[in-house]
């Protein structure tokens, strides 16, 4: 007995199967082998499926095959580059002798008359989708990249407003993007920790891979009454969301405004393929900022290190006055070699807590393994001293003595190197000074 799909041989209609896992072609029917140049079975097996359909090199971005179950045909539309021509499909999976098989029915639409206009709206959509995505990576920076698309969504679609929701820790939703066409009233500032339940039943058909289309809200005044709540005082009469997908996971959804009625359809198709590639910017900026954090920003302490407080001295403003502290954690190398890292640890940290207390609202930067600084822009200069006078008193009550050298300059435009450097000075003599008054400091245990 042959394999199921061979009862395909002589459908007129492309039909092919491939392993998920390898990607290489098991079958295509005697259509699909005369369309594609294949005069056997064999003469396609093994072949990769994105190389013999699409003429690729790699897998497609548009592939289905995460989305695949048994027993279930997806269906969705696209247009076949190599081919050039416009397809519906159809798309299973199947699994045989222990192995996970893609079968696929394509379906011809440009020959059929009766689906011109599915075929006309599509070709927009892809359009669109790709014009959009050009904006988009024409932006290097991911925040800019994201509202450039919106942008780009609103106008083309002549709608109010385009936003984006992200699900936070605390189970709830935030407006963090939002593009508003003029004359529109931003809706971002009161539209965050929005409760889940609100948009509960637009979440079932997220899990289905499905958008949320209002064409009229009086229609769900009593059917779903939180939302209406939500969406009628911000002048909302239709709407369209789309899910925002990431590994399997729905992360938030993406919408428009009152857009035309007559696209109201035509704009769910375009969220179901778009939403995929607007999860992929969000997780690119959320790595963006992870390596930025990590580039920037001192593990232990969490405080800045010299890249930030180079980054941070080039953007401040010259008429503002500038206060400087410079602190040295005094004792740590003999913590670290008498009672190990760990407590070394431990002293930088309640050096560190001393320091955000009482110069918590200024940039706090770690320069060394035992230096720490305190930019402070704005300070009135009888403020400074007041402030390290309380760090004095809190470094003492948390045990975690630090040398001090600060100054002060009514403007930020003296070199800042020998301001760093003069406060670096009185740190140390500030240093100097404490052992001299102390000569069995160092021979002395901490407290704990």
């Amino acid at each position: 007995m042959g394999k199921i799909w061979e009862f395909y041989e002589d459908l007129e209609e492309i039909v092919y199967v491939s392993d998920i896992d390898t990607y290489e072609m098991v079958y295509m029917n005697r259509w699909a082998r005369e369309l594609y140049g294949f005069l056997s079975v064999e003469g396609c097996a093994g072949k990769k499926c994105y190389k013999v359909l699409h003429g690729v090199f790699g897998p497609c971005a548009f592939c289905t095959n995460k989305e695949l179950v048994p027993g279930q045909f997806k269906e969705w539309l696209h247009y076949n580059s190599l081919l050039g021509k416009y397809y519906s499909l159809k798309d299973t999976l199947i699994e045989e002798d222990g192995k996970r098989y893609r079968l696929e029915i394509a379906f011809d639409m440009t020959i059929q008359k009766q689906q011109s206009r599915t075929i006309r709206e599509y070709a927009e959509n892809e359009e669109m989708i790709n014009q959009g995505l050009k904006i988009a990576r024409s932006v290097s920076e991911p925040d800019r990249s994201i509202s450039a698309l919106l942008e780009y969504l609103g106008n083309a679609l002549n709608s109010d407003r385009v936003y984006i929701f992200e699900e936070t820790k605390s189970k709830t939703l935030d407006n963090t993007y939002e593009w508003c066409a003029p004359g529109i009233v931003p809706q971002k500032g009161s539209l965050q920790g929005v409760p889940f339940d609100v948009v509960k039943l637009w979440y079932e058909r997220f899990k289905d891979d499905k958008t949320v289309i209002i064409a009229d809200l009086e229609e769900i005044r009593f059917s779903d009454p939180q939302v209406y709540t939500y969406l009628q005082p911000q002048n909302i009469r239709s709407l369209v969301v789309g899910p925002l997908v990431d590994d399997h996971q729905i992360i938030g959804f993406y919408g428009v405004d009152n857009p035309p009625g007559e696209m109201l359809d035509h704009i769910s198709v375009m969220f179901q393929i778009l939403g995929h590639f607007m999860a992929a910017m969000l997780e690119n900026r959320d790595l963006v900022k992870r390596l930025e954090h990590l580039s920037f920003y001192d593990h232990l302490t969490e405080f800045g290190n010299r890249h930030a407080m180079n980054a941070h001295i080039a953007s401040m403003r010259r008429e503002e006055s500038i206060g400087i502290l410079y602190c040295d954690v005094m004792g740590l190398k003999r913590v670290n070699d008498t009672e190990g890292h760990e407590a070394g640890d431990q002293l930088l940290s309640r050096a560190c807590r001393c320091l955000r207390k009482t110069f918590g609202g200024y940039p706090l930067f770690r320069l060394g393994g035992d230096e720490f600084l305190a930019l402070c822009a704005g300070i009135e200069e009888e403020e400074l001293p007041k402030r390290v006078a309380l760090l004095r008193k809190d470094m003492e009550e948390d045990n975690a003595l630090m040398a001090l050298g600060y100054t002060w300059r009514p403007r930020s435009d003296d070199d800042m190197d020998l301001l760093l450097a003069e406060a670096d000075d009185r740190m140390y003599e500030d240093k100097r000074a404490y052992y001299q008054a102390h000569p069995d400091v160092e021979r002395r245990a901490p407290r704990t």
